[in-house]
């Protein structure tokens, strides 16, 4: 079994146009379009990861920083950010293109969190994930303390052992 692998292995890339059927009144593509396209790119990106079937436990941030017109090219790239014990969490950034220019702005991101599971929907152990690049390590990095502030805001965590989220203040 292989106990670790890199976040460019479960890379996902999902490139789609924004259809007017697809659109709110102001002919920008409705946010709840993007999630399932977002949920999408990052459960292909958990499944290759773990290579089990998975499920998704958590939405845990998304952005809407940018409208997404009708007809634009609009490309999901997701990636395993960290795992943990059967969790992954994988972010995704979402990107258009300009038309005539073909240069790329990224316009919303999201965190997700999902899960691996055997047949009977029992969680299972996913490898680890070692980061490459600096935006990877920062992520992974970011990862531990995300879990850790969701684990003491849910009461699964007592403040005493966020460790990660006690570094930040003592610095």
């Amino acid at each position: 079994m292989v106990t670790s692998k890199h976040p460019k292995e479960s890379l996902t890339i999902l490139t789609d146009m924004v259809l007017p059927g697809e659109t709110n009144a102001l002919n920008n593509l409705f946010g709840g379009e993007l999630l399932a396209r977002m949920d999408r790119a990052c459960s292909i990106a958990a499944q290759r990861h773990s290579r089990r079937i998975v499920v998704t436990a958590s939405v845990n941030h998304v952005a809407f920083n940018k409208a997404v017109p009708v007809g634009s090219v609009v490309t999901l790239e997701a990636k395993v950010s960290r795992a943990f014990k059967s969790s992954m969490e994988i972010y995704v950034d979402v990107w258009i293109e300009d038309r005539e220019t073909g240069q790329r702005t990224k316009v919303n991101e999201g965190i997700y969190t999902f899960v691996a599971v055997d047949r009977t929907g029992m969680p299972v152990k996913v490898p680890q994930i070692v980061p490459e690049t600096e935006l990877e390590q920062e992520r992974f990095d970011g990862a531990l303390r995300r879990k850790q502030l969701s684990l003491l805001l849910s009461g699964k965590m007592k403040p005493e052992q966020a460790t990660e989220l006690k570094a930040l203040f003592e610095k």
